[in-house]
């Protein structure tokens, strides 16, 4: 019998409601976090909390609903809000809006500000060209520590999806408290792995941290092991899968790249101390993509394991974690017939087994016969068909795909 399904609403938008919540660092006029340089009545210095969404990546694993112009966290496919939006979302609970920075694309700016109404152009970091991770955090921490020399800052991805927020805005609160506490953490946020896979890095729980509800010393860490290794680690149980989420000290970022990657430390001086001139985007153009390209994992929280100056701790978060990479991710939320068929929009299915249908036009009938393991993706001017288990190859078909398509 063929399964039909009319519904032209995303199946996961149910499950991944927006949940706002009050930030307590908004309460009162005066509060302590609202201006740089703050003091208790001791005369201390009180650490500034920030936040930085990384939202540079151009999604190309999200081909062809994620173009060059359109990229992925940037897609309303959640009850009308995009990835970008939820991040913000998120946040809000913890960082009062002030301090919330985006980075990302220059190119893509003038859609940013538009898609999240709280984002104002000051605090857009503006990448000339996607450099990789390392370099995103480099960038936000040599802006905030020229800016306030005490900022301590969360960055986070575009591109999670995480519930329920309630555990996400704790679980925050005490990593910003250990790097308070110790400028020399850094702290970083485990997912307990649901399967084994090589598409994430895994970090390694040791000793206790004392005086700090579940919190580790990072023992070790692996960026995306081979199949062997990942059901190893997997069967262990003391390895979690690296949430891509960090609290940093700005100042150490900036000393910790000094010793570790000098070069690319020197370059980010020379656009921090031009930020606030009318040279800014002359030396950004200039000297960004000079940078050594590389990952944060790779580039800073390996090496820093290893610093005989820092400390990598690990706050486990129980939480339902989606990173979205690729069309693999996404059908994951999407809820399935008997046959394991799934779909966004008017399709029919018959003698098929295990097909996606991701389409950007609800009313559009997609009719499926006689195929199996399928993901089918349609937009005006492109489909896609793949097998479902090569979902993660699609960056490099949407790079031999003609230019006007990209």
């Amino acid at each position: 019998m063929p399964v039909n399904s009319s519904s032209g609403r995303w199946p996961p938008i149910r499950s991944w409601r927006l949940q706002r919540m009050s930030s307590p660092l908004r309460t009162g006029s005066s509060s302590l976090h609202e201006t740089p340089g703050c003091q208790d009545t001791k005369g201390d210095r009180i650490p500034m909390r920030y936040s930085v969404i990384m939202a540079g990546g151009s999604g190309t694993r999200l081909w062809p609903m994620s173009r060059q112009d359109r990229p992925k966290q940037l897609l309303e496919l959640f009850d009308g809000q995009s990835m970008l939006g939820l991040a913000a979302a998120r946040i809000d609970g913890v960082i009062p809006t002030g301090n919330q920075f985006i980075c990302g694309s220059s190119r893509c700016k003038e859609q940013v500000l538009k898609a999240i109404p709280s984002a104002s152009e000051d605090r857009f970091l503006g990448e000339p060209m996607a450099m990789d991770t390392l370099n995103a955090v480099g960038l936000s921490a040599a802006v905030l520590s020229r800016q306030d020399p005490d900022a301590v800052f969360c960055m986070l991805s575009a591109d999670q999806l995480i519930k329920p927020v309630d555990e996400f805005t704790r679980r925050i609160r005490d990593g910003f408290a250990l790097v308070e506490e110790d400028p020399n953490r850094i702290v970083t946020f485990s997912i307990t792995p649901t399967h084994p896979s090589t598409g994430y890095g895994y970090i390694k729980v040791g000793e206790p941290v004392p005086g700090h509800e579940a919190a580790y010393e990072a023992a070790s860490f692996k960026e995306k092991p081979d199949m062997v290794t990942a059901e190893l680690y997997l069967a262990e149980g003391t390895y979690g899968w690296n949430s891509g989420i960090f609290i940093f000290h700005a100042g150490t970022v900036m000393n910790a790249l000094a010793r570790l990657q000098p070069d690319t430390a020197e370059g980010l001086q020379k656009i921090a101390a031009a930020w606030s001139s009318q040279y800014r985007q002359d030396v950004l153009d200039e000297v960004y993509p000079t940078l050594h390209r590389t990952s944060v994992d790779f580039g800073l929280i390996e090496p820093a394991i290893e610093d005989e100056h820092l400390r990598v701790c690990v706050l486990p978060m129980d939480v339902e974690w989606v990173d979205m990479g690729s069309w693999h991710s996404f059908i994951q939320m999407m809820a399935s017939d008997e046959q394991g068929n799934r779909t966004s929009s008017e399709s029919v299915f018959l003698d098929s087994t295990g097909i996606s249908v991701i389409s950007e036009d609800p009313s559009h009938l997609v009719a499926v016969l006689g195929c199996h393991d399928l993901v089918v993706v349609r937009t005006p001017d492109v489909t896609l068909i793949c097998d479902a288990g090569s979902s993660e190859q699609v960056k490099e078909l949407a790079r031999r795909v003609p230019a006007r398509f990209q």
